[in-house]
């Protein structure tokens, strides 16, 4: 299908196609081609991306050659098929990746969002950036307090430590009253979703969740999901942004409590989750609550 697809759009065969790894999606590749291909009546933020691909700032991601929907015998499918961009993803945490060049690619990464978080959209690009979209992110100091309390009381079979949700609330009641939403934000750049070559980035993949946030919002993914070098990181952002390290740490720690509650909440709602999914998230809960990895190597 994904070959079809990619034929139609570049009016040649586009050569062999592999298979990527995705979360959300199926994603295959060729030399020059990806394809992005889901049910069509699944989740819709394939259409977000599709729809703010022609609007966002030149250079920051790869282009959008085309997107439709395609007819299987028993189904709709939508797909989005772009150009590939250069360079292989660092990978989440990092793996192989040395310190410096982990820096490095972190300064190059705050530039390429920077010209995002200055980017005035179209009214198009607008509309969509301000949809409604239920992103487990930090939106207020009241909204993460209620995610506690809606956890105390569905965890009906008592696997989440009290100790827990009193570090949770307190990491809320650290943290600012109100989330801003001011500028355009990626909001899901970890280190999977760029691209990089010979140590340069070439370009930040997955718009499907972006929206209007704060920067904060996307520092955030590069700091926490830089491995070993999360420190390291840490200082590039600071620097590069002109944030103290102590506002970034707190404002990151947040950030990632939010949604991480907002995981372990939506598994505890819905019967059909897996025993060991709850465990994984309340390991990574009480992980973040416990063992303050923001605040590990503070001054």
């Amino acid at each position: 299908m994904a070959h079809a697809i990619a034929s139609a759009v570049l009016g040649r065969d586009p050569g062999p196609m592999t298979a990527a790894d995705s979360l959300s999606h199926h994603v295959y590749m060729g030399a020059d081609v990806v394809v992005k291909v889901i049910d069509a009546g699944r989740h819709s933020r394939l259409d977000r991306e599709i729809a703010l691909a022609p609007h966002l700032p030149a250079g920051i991601t790869a282009p959008l050659l085309d997107s439709g929907l395609y007819e299987l015998e028993t189904r709709e499918v939508r797909y989005a098929c772009y150009a590939r961009a250069p360079g292989t993803p660092p990978g989440m945490d990092m793996p192989g990746v040395d310190e410096a060049t982990a820096c490095q690619l972190a300064e190059e990464a705050v530039q390429r969002l920077h010209v995002l978080h200055n980017w005035t959209p179209a009214a198009p690009a607008r509309r969509t950036l301000g949809e409604t979209l239920d992103h487990g992110g930090f939106v207020s100091q009241a909204a993460l307090l209620a995610e506690v309390g809606q956890i105390a009381a569905l965890d009906r079979d008592g696997i989440v430590p009290r100790r827990m949700l009193e570090g949770l609330t307190a990491i809320a009641e650290s943290g600012p009253s109100q989330a801003r939403a001011v500028v355009p934000v990626h909001a899901d750049c970890h280190w999977g979703n760029w691209l990089a070559r010979d140590h340069a980035v070439t370009a930040l993949l997955d718009f499907e969740w972006a929206r209007f946030g704060e920067p904060m919002d996307d520092w955030f993914f590069l700091v926490r999901f830089s491995g070993p070098h999360m420190e390291a990181v840490l200082d590039v952002v600071a620097d590069a942004t002109a944030t103290s390290p102590t506002t970034l740490r707190r404002e990151c720690e947040v950030r990632e409590a939010s949604y991480l509650a907002w995981d372990l909440r939506v598994a505890l709602q819905r019967p059909e989750t897996p025993a060991q999914t709850v465990a994984e998230n309340v390991r990574e809960l009480e992980e973040l609550v416990v063992a303050s990895p923001w605040w590990r190597h503070a001054p």
